[in-house]
């Protein structure tokens, strides 16, 4: 059993953060790991900088500018993580485009993931079935979850398809919108929830995109495994750096 399938088995009202790579400064990607871990965070989706962000709000959209002029890259971040299974123990994955992946080239990215401990990945505008005919069995004899995104959209028949091809989560997309931070979640979320719920998946579920508070977080754990803290914690980031204090109070805050 790996990391990821050990929580969902073990754990219930996952506090996921997210976080954009070398930023606010080049070398705050492992401190930030760190300091989340210890505030009792459960899942971190670790993001890959890129110039063309098209699903991120400008929170993150503004992160990834500055990593990427910080000198982030593919090949930085591997190197800052090599050794991060010496004191990270929660489930790490990447969250990107597939473009970078692509150009580092996907079979020597996926080795390294294996190498360093990643454990799962999150690349929107991978096509689900290039996915399924290409890059399957590279990921499973390497044991990375690929992790697919669902959204409001998303038809009952495909939302099968995916639950039936996914070995980590299914990422539930809360509103076809971009990424950032909402004070509440509407009642017409809620009601795609509902419809979600109610085809009868096996993955577990993790509900993302505009939870940003205790308030959003608990409305989102009623209706799934947990849920996903991104433009929120950026923010808190690019204001108090990797300062521990801060990470522990902004996660105890929503859990």
């Amino acid at each position: 059993m790996n990391r990821l399938q050990q929580l969902f088995r073990d754990k219930k009202d996952i506090c996921s953060v997210y976080f954009t790579a070398g930023y606010p400064n080049i070398d705050d990607t492992l401190p930030v790991l760190k300091a989340l871990e210890d505030a009792g965070t459960d899942l971190v989706e670790l993001g890959m900088p890129f110039s063309d962000p098209l699903a991120d709000g400008p929170t993150i959209q503004a992160s990834s500018e500055q990593a990427l002029e910080n000198g982030m890259s593919i090949k930085r971040l591997f190197e800052q993580i090599k050794d991060m299974r010496q004191t990270i123990s929660m489930p790490v994955v990447l969250m990107g485009y597939f473009n970078p992946v692509f150009k580092y080239g996907i079979e020597n990215f996926i080795a390294k993931c294996k190498e360093v401990g990643v454990d799962g990945l999150i690349l929107p505008d991978l096509p689900f079935d290039e996915y399924r005919e290409k890059y399957l069995e590279l990921f499973e004899e390497a044991g990375i979850a690929n992790i697919f995104l669902i959204t409001p959209q998303t038809s009952d028949e495909r939302i099968k398809l995916i639950d039936a091809n996914s070995n980590g989560f299914i990422y539930v997309v809360s509103s076809a919108s971009v990424t950032g931070a909402k004070k509440e979640v509407e009642q017409g979320q809620i009601n795609y929830f509902n419809r979600v719920n109610n085809i009868g998946l096996q993955s577990p579920r993790l509900i993302g995109f505009g939870i940003s508070n205790r308030s959003t977080f608990k409305t989102a754990c009623q209706h799934a495994s947990g849920a996903i803290i991104g433009s929120a914690f950026v923010k808190l980031i690019g204001e108090h750096g990797a300062e521990g204090s801060k990470i522990e109070e902004f996660i105890k805050s929503i859990k």
